[in-house]
């Protein structure tokens, strides 16, 4: 069996953190958060500006170091939400800094209503991975954590990717 973790950055209302933490739960792996060395305050309007600045120029924020080692997994899940048509810009740090070869990543993304080029963006930051069971979640489009996207169709990825790790 493959071992699996699963990363992934949320900010808002945390519908990045509830689809890592259900995919972790159903594959059985650790779910490791995102952390920006420098948190993002104030309101939601004021951090979605300061978001739309950030992708505008390409600033990828520091983050802080994650608690696991991952050259010693198989398989990465990588989670995000839309900021602006792309990943958000601390994921864009964490895929940044990795070496990819030989892995294979599950990108996943959630968003409300635009997911813009997330996934072709995330595999690009990737090279030298294979990818496999990528995945969007819509949630509603007023900021909101009303899951939009079928629950039996997030049940079923989850599915995909526990056959994935047992090939």
């Amino acid at each position: 069996m493959k071992k699996a973790v699963v990363v992934y950055y949320s900010w808002s209302n945390g519908s990045t953190k509830r689809i890592a933490e259900e995919l972790g739960k159903g594959i059985g792996a650790e779910a490791v958060r995102i952390d920006t060395v420098k948190p993002y305050e104030g309101s939601y309007d004021k951090v979605v500006s300061q978001g739309q600045q950030e992708v505008n120029r390409g600033y990828k924020p520091p983050i802080k170091p994650l608690d696991v080692d991952l050259s010693s997994y198989d398989v990465i899940a990588v989670g995000t939400p839309t900021w602006w048509y792309t990943m958000a810009p601390a994921v864009h740090t964490f895929l940044d800094g990795m070496d990819f070869s030989g892995k294979t990543v599950i990108p996943f993304m959630t968003n409300g209503g635009w997911p813009g080029q997330v996934l072709k963006d995330m595999k690009k930051a990737c090279p030298g991975a294979s990818f496999a069971c990528e995945m969007e979640v819509r949630f509603d489009s007023t900021g909101g954590d009303q899951m939009e996207t079928p629950e039996n169709k997030v049940a079923e990825w989850i599915r995909q990717v526990k056959e994935l790790l047992e090939k």
